[in-house]
């Protein structure tokens, strides 16, 4: 059975790749009950054929080395290059944005390399920790982690066509109803619906929490009516079609969802949004020879920045990316930003929550100093 064709999209059929357990976005209600959307009117073959297709995604299965073998020789008898992916539009969507420029990459190393493409940042995170990716796509926290604590470090920097060296994060409300204002929101967060990015997001949950709603001293998981948790595409879906009274987001993904879903787009306005976010890094694992970490690194740098057919092709991969314009060599000192966030995050946290007494909140705010004092530290041990 399928839905008829005129169906606006929802974020819950958004969300219905995802599998079972714990990706879909949470909804937790006003009983208390965490609720996945994307389950409930599905048939029962449907919704085994997206489980199925999910479980693959997660798994790392789908891979990409196989565009490119029909064009050049054998490839050489050696593990394949496991490339993770943030979520950011949803697992098919990264998947197949990714396919191309990862297929070019395998035939410059001359090894197989394969996608992971996972429907939550939560599944990637697991994926690094079990040392199931060699090579990622990842922003701010994630980035952050990966380097400090998972054996990796960054060789590259997205760049964009709008020469920011960022994006922003932002805050959507609907354009009529009855909630449609920041001061609304400031008001009476309780009465509203909030959608929000995974707490490892950094636009979607890190800097909205820090730059605008602990400063005016609300908690984002707990002030609000109901909370829906996902992608960029689904908070934005979520409030455009009424299931929800604001969503984090970000410029970036913003204006990648005015083209594909226009009708819902212009539903949407811009009621808040924050100073500069640093671009997302390319990681690789420290453990690969140095040799082999500048051949990827020079494939990278080089990629669409030649003149003719080829490079032309190229820009035309690297525009699907989220309108990325190619990428910038990079180490592990361009993740600075990225832990003073996470730092500046902790700190107004610990800051802002009731404690037993002043002994505790101080012994927090030590473990925060010292976290930050060995990430720097680490960071800049990682830089030439």
């Amino acid at each position: 059975m399928q839905a008829p064709a005129t169906a606006a999209p929802t974020a819950a059929t958004t969300a219905t790749t995802a599998p079972r357990t714990s990706a879909f976005p949470a909804n937790r209600g006003g009983d208390g009950h965490v609720r996945h959307a994307g389950l409930a009117g599905f048939p029962g073959a449907l919704l085994r054929f997206f489980e199925f297709s999910s479980a693959l995604l997660v798994s790392g299965l789908l891979s990409v080395s196989s565009l490119a073998g029909a064009q050049t020789a054998p490839q050489l008898d050696v593990a394949p290059v496991r490339f993770g992916i943030l979520p950011l539009g949803g697992a098919f969507e990264s998947r197949n944005d990714w396919e191309p420029v990862l297929a070019d990459l395998s035939r410059a190393i001359g090894r197989p390399v394969t996608v992971l493409s996972v429907t939550s940042y939560e599944a990637l995170e697991q994926a690094i920790q079990r040392n199931q990716v060699d090579m990622a796509f990842l922003s701010g926290k994630m980035a952050l982690d990966a380097v400090t604590q998972r054996r990796m470090k960054v060789i590259a920097q997205v760049t964009r066509h709008d020469g920011m060296p960022g994006y922003r994060s932002l805050l959507l409300a609907r354009k009529t109803g009855p909630k449609t204002s920041l001061k609304d929101l400031l008001a009476t967060p309780e009465q509203w619906r909030l959608a929000r990015g995974e707490s490892r997001s950094v636009s979607g949950f890190i800097v909205p929490q820090l730059q605008f709603f602990l400063p005016h001293n609300i908690a984002m998981e707990t002030r609000f009516a109901s909370e829906l948790v996902g992608t960029h595409q689904v908070t934005a879906l979520a409030v455009a079609n009424g299931e929800a009274d604001v969503a984090t987001n970000n410029t970036a993904d913003f204006e990648r969802f005015k083209l594909q879903f226009p009708t819902e787009a212009e539903r949407l306005q811009v009621i808040w949004e924050s100073d500069l976010i640093p671009h997302a890094q390319i990681v690789v694992r420290r453990d690969y020879p140095p040799a082999f970490q500048a051949k990827v690194q020079a494939f990278l740098v080089a990629f669409g920045r030649g003149k003719g057919s080829r490079s032309d092709a190229e820009r035309a991969m690297l525009k699907s990316l989220h309108d990325l314009a190619g990428f910038v060599a990079a180490d592990n000192a361009s993740l600075m930003p990225a832990a003073k966030l996470a730092y500046q995050l902790a700190r107004q946290s610990a800051m802002s929550a009731q404690w037993v007494n002043e002994d505790a909140r101080q012994a927090r705010l030590q473990r925060i100093e010292a976290t930050y004092a060995e990430q720097v530290a680490a960071l800049r041990e990682g830089a030439p």
